[in-house]
């Protein structure tokens, strides 16, 4: 099955006869199959009808010389006598479940899983779709036998992870709470780690680049761009530098990033132009584990031995660029102050007789700067705006997404990285994540906008880089790296009064 083709379940079910109308007691949907002779991955759907309480059960199931239940629902109640396939109780009855099926693979909350009830209608084809397909992807990487495994999961993958997905992913999680939300991504994220962490162990390369999640909102004078990645799937800036120390990279791979991107912005008309005017609301940037405590410990270093935020870039700019005057950044470029000291001293001595008085005069300049951990720097490239934020070494000023620890100073317990997450001039937040808030970088950008758009509908578009930088907290080791995620989400503006 080619992995652009469409995985229309939803289709397929509500166009199957009634139950009461079906040929056998089993309908069957083909998810994936590389080649006739080899095994296939199917949604069996079986009726029992012949009781006092008809119903059906939906499985996921390996087939090859039999069926091997990979995954299966609830009994769900159906009516015998209606003139369509499934009402529709039983189908939000079955999302739920599949929902939920996702969500048993979310690695320490125990915490009890509460679906919220949803309305099913014809718009809930895409959710429905994806998440089978997460389902399935899941089932496949824990749950299938060998010769399946590694062909359906990377075909799957590519189809969870296309653009389509991702705009279904959007709609999935308006109907999720965000703690909801935040155990899905955590559950998809520790499956794919695993995957990764397994094809490494072997050697065996994979197709996924660099799977993610990130799904992006406007409303009025309120942008939203939210993000997910695990770890192990951000591209290494250091390819040829590797540990082979298990521990640590058990601690640094079962992590995932997560990240909000807020901008507030208004409309202003002005006689002959109109100013488009976007602020920093919030800019939030974490790394957090996909496993317990317990285990991170015990297979790890502990979950404080992370990679932390180094560098954010964002590039903001209109994607149609006809009607765009100007644009201007409301920071200036540092001009910081240099603090400087003198330090004079006179040293004399004096020597028995037959020699001479010697003076000795040394005079010191000391100079200091002081700077905060974080630059923040604004730019113009032809129509975009370009946001950068920088970590700088507390010790020497240099850029430390580019750079790696002096290794004298690893053994130092008083360097600004060691004991990074309990000390009181952190550059980060106690779990280990930084905020940029419109307190302190608030300034805005100002687009100047042709009068002729009032009314318009303008897109715009954000690209980003995150930068991750790992170097040692609190286990002692020589070894560092920086990994990379790149991001493009659209927005939109409406020009009107």
């Amino acid at each position: 099955m080619a992995s652009n083709s469409v995985l229309d379940v939803w289709g397929w079910l509500v166009s199957l006869p009634p139950v009461s109308q079906w040929n056998s007691d089993t309908q069957c949907f083909c998810i994936y199959r590389s080649e006739p002779s080899q095994p296939s991955l199917n949604l069996r759907v079986i009726r029992n009808i012949h009781g006092r309480n008809p119903h059906v059960i939906f499985s996921l199931t390996a087939n090859f010389n039999s069926h091997l239940t990979l995954w299966s629902s609830n009994s769900l109640h159906i009516k015998e006598i209606i003139d369509k396939s499934f009402e529709s109780k039983t189908m939000q009855l079955l999302l739920s479940g599949i929902i939920a099926g996702v969500l048993k693979y979310e690695s320490y909350k125990k915490s009890s899983i509460s679906v919220p009830g949803m309305l099913i209608d014809k718009d809930c084809k895409d959710i429905f779709n994806l998440a089978l397909l997460t389902l399935a992807l899941l089932v496949c990487i824990y749950e299938a036998p060998q010769d399946l495994r590694f062909r359906s999961i990377e075909e799957l993958s590519l189809r969870l992870y296309s653009r389509n997905s991702q705009e279904s992913m959007k709609q999935l999680v308006r109907i999720l709470s965000s703690n909801l939300e935040e155990q899905w991504m955590r559950s998809v994220n520790l499956a794919i780690t695993n995957w990764f962490m397994e094809n490494r162990s072997s050697n065996l390369s994979l197709s996924l680049s660099s799977p993610f999640f990130a799904y992006s909102f406007s409303t009025v004078g309120l942008w939203k761009v939210q993000l997910y990645c695990p770890i192990t799937a951000m591209i290494s800036n250091n390819q040829g530098n590797k540990t082979h120390d298990s521990r640590l990279n058990f601690s640094l791979n079962y992590q995932q990033l997560e990240g909000v991107i807020q901008f507030t912005y208004k409309v202003i008309f002005r006689e002959y132009w109109i100013d488009v005017v976007v602020k920093v609301d919030n800019i939030r940037c974490d790394v957090n584990q996909l496993v317990s405590e317990k285990l991170i410990s015990k297979q790890g270093y502990g979950s404080e031995e992370k990679h932390f935020p180094s560098r954010i870039l964002l590039q903001l700019a209109p994607t149609l660029q006809n009607d765009v005057i100007s644009v201007s950044v409301s920071k200036s470029s540092d001009n910081p102050i240099h603090e400087v000291g003198v330090e004079k001293g006179v040293e004399g001595s004096f020597e028995p007789p037959g020699s001479y008085l010697e003076l000795k005069v040394s005079a010191s300049e000391t100079v200091t700067l002081a700077i905060k951990p974080w630059k923040f720097e604004q730019s113009v490239h032809g129509d975009s705006a370009v946001l950068n934020w920088f970590l700088h070494d507390g010790v020497n000023g240099r850029e430390v997404f580019s750079t790696k620890p002096p290794k004298m100073a690893i053994f130092r317990p008083r360097s600004w990285f060691r004991n990074r997450y309990s000390s009181a001039y952190r550059p980060f937040t106690r779990q280990g994540g930084v905020i940029f808030a419109g307190d302190e970088y608030g300034e805005s950008v100002c687009w100047k906008i042709c009068r002729g758009a009032k009314g318009k509908r303008m897109d715009w578009e954000i690209c980003g880089e995150v930068w991750l930088t790992y170097w040692p907290n609190k286990h002692r080791t020589f070894y560092s790296e920086t990994r990379t995620l790149e991001f493009k989400e659209l927005l939109h503006i409406n020009l009107e009064t």
